[in-house]
């Protein structure tokens, strides 16, 4: 720290140039880090600009040193860059024209071959980020926000860990699930040091100080809890008025609740949490665990089966089918694989018999139009759903909200029906994005979910009514 203070310059809010000085925050990371190390933080505490003269420091003090800073965009790299070059530009002259002379310089390089040591900075969607190296400091910056499969990228980047390399990640949070997420609540189990940052860490978040009497229950508690004072208060008061939505995703307050509030999620959190803390083990496994069963087909009951197809390859989408009890709903059995062609097609029809020949409710969108073909001619499966007289569940832009919102109601009204913890988990990683659409947030797979969606609802149209009775089709 105190060299870090001593060397390194960095450009204030005000846009000056000064020696940098350690923030609350940045002295409490220091303090508590690790060789393994992920930060949960809500925005702008300095942190990024730490990390950055942490391992610029060791890149020129380490001979055989090689540094990788990795961010969520092209421009957030450039500008962690721009920190970098700082420091070295500010470093007194007769170290950068001795030791630490530079043998090229790029926007996203620097080479000191005197120490055969090098300092890069690229953005997380970068094809080939990492590739073929050998790191020794890693920061990844902005984890929650990685494009494409962030889990790919990150093990990746830690396959080209040494193996007393030192990472970093640290990101704001972005919703339940997706790689980040994972990893933070992995991490007592992977031996990575925690550290949770909230707004209040950062002195500058400060306003006019409020009327003590006007305080909620909620302000003053954390008043209490945190020492907080009414100039903190303050500001909490007017960053929430102004980010809104965004004010518990953006300013942390607690390492549980800044997850569950960002992310907009399409289905209600609270359900779907409390369910995931009940649900117990599968009775069996199949297919290397793929096929899960928790209730095998009972003589005499009926049962649907949803299946929503992909291509099979090795990578993208997943196979999913899952397996209800028609009268009640409740879920018997789920699968999903990178799974195709004539081998899903015997999968699923094999299932749907085993399952006293349940009705088969196959998508007939894109691969499902394939699939359908194959139950019928390769499989010669007789009991196959179709709508408005052909086979298949058609998804377009007016059904696919329909079938979401009735799985939504299901988890709220019935969550007892729901068995498969990683279909909870999927649910969990569910969103709006910004342009309307639903999904499953980068990184993570929504084909359970789509699945059981499709099974609820051919399912309602299966149970039909008649009088105060159900009449099962």
């Amino acid at each position: 720290m105190a060299l870090a203070e001593q060397m390194l310059s960095v450009r204030t809010r005000d846009g000056e140039i000064r020696r940098l000085r350690a923030n609350a925050v940045q002295r409490a990371f220091e303090e508590a880090r690790g060789r393994q190390n992920i930060v949960l933080k809500a925005r702008q505490l300095g942190l990024t600009t730490w990390v950055a003269g942490r391992f610029f420091l060791k890149t020129i003090t380490q001979p055989g040193t090689l540094t990788l800073q990795v961010a969520h965009t092209r421009e957030a790299a450039e500008e962690i860059f721009r920190i970098v070059h700082r420091f070295l530009d500010c470093l007194p002259a007769v170290l950068r024209k001795g030791p630490l002379r530079t043998s090229r310089s790029s926007a996203r390089a620097i080479a000191f071959p005197e120490l055969d040591a090098q300092y890069l900075v690229v953005s997380a969607g970068e094809r080939n980020a990492g590739r073929g190296l050998t790191v020794q400091n890693l920061h990844c910056s902005e984890v929650a926000r990685w494009p494409g499969n962030p889990a790919d990228t990150l093990a990746g980047l830690r396959a080209a860990l040494a193996p007393r390399g030192e990472t970093v990640l640290e990101s704001t949070p972005y919703g339940i699930g997706g790689c980040f997420y994972e990893e933070w609540q992995r991490a007592h189990e992977t031996g990575t040091v925690q550290h949770f940052f909230p707004w209040w860490k950062e002195a500058r978040y400060r306003r006019e100080a409020v009327d003590e009497a006007s305080l909620t229950q909620q302000e003053c508690e954390l008043k209490e809890r945190h020492g907080l004072d009414l100039k903190q208060i303050g500001y909490r008061r007017w960053m929430r008025a102004n980010q809104r939505s965004l004010a518990e995703q953006e300013y942390a307050e607690d390492s549980e609740s800044c997850f569950a509030a960002s992310g907009d999620s399409v289905f209600e959190l609270r359900a779907v949490e409390e369910r995931l803390r009940e649900v117990g083990e599968p009775t069996e496994k199949r297919h290397n665990g793929a096929l899960e069963i928790w209730y095998p087909p009972v003589a005499g009951k009926k049962y649907v089966v949803g299946v929503d197809p992909a291509e099979g390859g090795s990578e993208g989408d997943y196979s999913a089918a899952q397996v209800l009890d028609l009268e009640t709903g409740l879920q018997c059995a789920e699968f999903a694989a990178h799974m195709g062609g004539a081998e899903l097609a015997r999968l699923v029809a094999g299932l749907a018999q085993e399952y006293n020949t349940a009705w088969l409710v196959v998508e007939r969108n894109g691969p499902g139009s394939g699939l359908l073909g194959l139950v019928d001619v390769l499989c010669h499966y007789p009991k196959v759903y179709a709508k408005d007289g052909k086979e298949g569940w058609p998804t377009s832009k007016s059904s696919r909200p329909a079938v979401l919102s009735r799985l939504d109601a299901a988890l709220i009204e019935a969550p007892w029906c729901f068995s498969s913890r990683k279909f909870l988990a999927e649910c969990r990683c569910f969103v709006r994005m910004r342009d309307g659409k639903t999904g499953a947030k980068p990184g993570t797979h929504d084909d359970r979910v789509m699945a059981m969606a499709m099974a609820i609802a051919a399912r309602d149209e299966l149970v039909i009514e008649s009088g105060n009775k159900k009449r099962v089709a």
